[in-house]
C-alpha cells in the first residue's frame, strides 16, 4: 500500500496545511502499519510551469535543453508515483481565492488525456482507479463555505475536487481549517475542529 503525500505552502514553518498533512499522513500510518509513504515538496522543489517548450516536445520535437528534459523527466515521475499511490494526501492552502501555482503545475502534469483521463460521446471518463483515496488539507484565511459572504470567491476545494473528479478520484474527504486571520482564538478553533475531523477518520 503506498501513500503519496503532497505539500504546497510557501510559508514553512508556518504553515497550516502541512501541519494538517502531517497529521493526516501520521493517521493514514496508524490505521495502515507498513504503508510506504512518498513525499514531494512542491513548493521547495517545484515543477516548471507549462511553456511553448514543453508543448513542442509534446508534438513531437526535440528537447532542446537539460532543465527541460530533466522537468520533463519530473513530470513522468509525478504520474507514475500517482498511478502507484492508493491514498493521496494533498496539502492545499488557499491563495488568491484558489489553490497554490506549484500546485497547479503538478497538476498539469497528471491531468493528461490518454493517461489519466479521455474524451468520450458523453464526455470526458476519468481513467485512474476510484478506489484510491483522497484527503485535502484545505487551509483558508477567511470563511468561504456555502452561504457565506465570501462563498462567490471560493474557487479552491471546488476547482480540485471537480479536477480530481475528471481524472476519476472521487472518494475525496476535505479536511479543513477556515477564518484563520480572524485573530488567535479563531485559529485555534479553526485548528481544533481540523483535528477532530481527522482522529474520527476510520480508514
Amino acid at each position: 500500500m503506498k501513500l503519496l503525500h503532497l505539500d504546497s505552502s510557501i510559508t514553512g514553518p508556518n504553515s497550516v496545511s502541512r501541519v494538517l498533512t502531517a497529521e493526516i499522513v501520521a493517521a493514514q500510518i496508524a490505521l495502515h502499519p507498513g504503508i510506504e509513504v512518498i513525499y514531494r515538496d512542491l513548493a521547495n522543489e517545484p515543477a516548471m510551469h507549462l511553456s511553448p517548450e514543453h508543448l513542442a516536445v509534446f508534438q513531437g520535437g526535440p528537447v532542446r535543453s537539460d532543465a527541460l528534459g530533466q522537468d520533463l523527466a519530473l513530470g513522468g515521475q509525478f504520474l507514475d508515483e500517482l498511478f502507484a499511490a492508493d491514498v493521496l494526501v494533498i496539502g492545499a492552502p488557499m491563495y488568491n481565492f484558489s489553490i497554490p501555482s506549484q500546485l497547479k503545475a503538478w497538476i498539469d502534469r497528471v491531468v493528461v488525456a490518454g493517461k489519466t483521463f479521455r474524451y468520450t460521446a458523453n464526455g470526458p471518463e476519468g481513467l485512474l482507479s476510484g478506489a484510491k483515496k483522497v484527503f485535502i488539507a484545505s487551509s483558508r484565511g477567511n470563511v468561504y463555505t456555502p452561504g457565506s459572504p465570501a462563498a462567490a470567491f471560493e474557487h479552491h476545494e471546488t476547482y480540485l475536487i471537480s479536477i480530481l473528479g475528471l481524472i476519476g478520484l472521487r472518494d475525496v474527504t476535505v479536511v479543513r481549517a477556515e477564518g484563520l486571520a480572524f485573530g488567535p482564538e479563531a485559529r485555534d478553533a479553526a485548528m481544533a475542529k481540523a483535528r477532530e475531523y481527522i482522529s474520527a477518520i476510520a480508514a
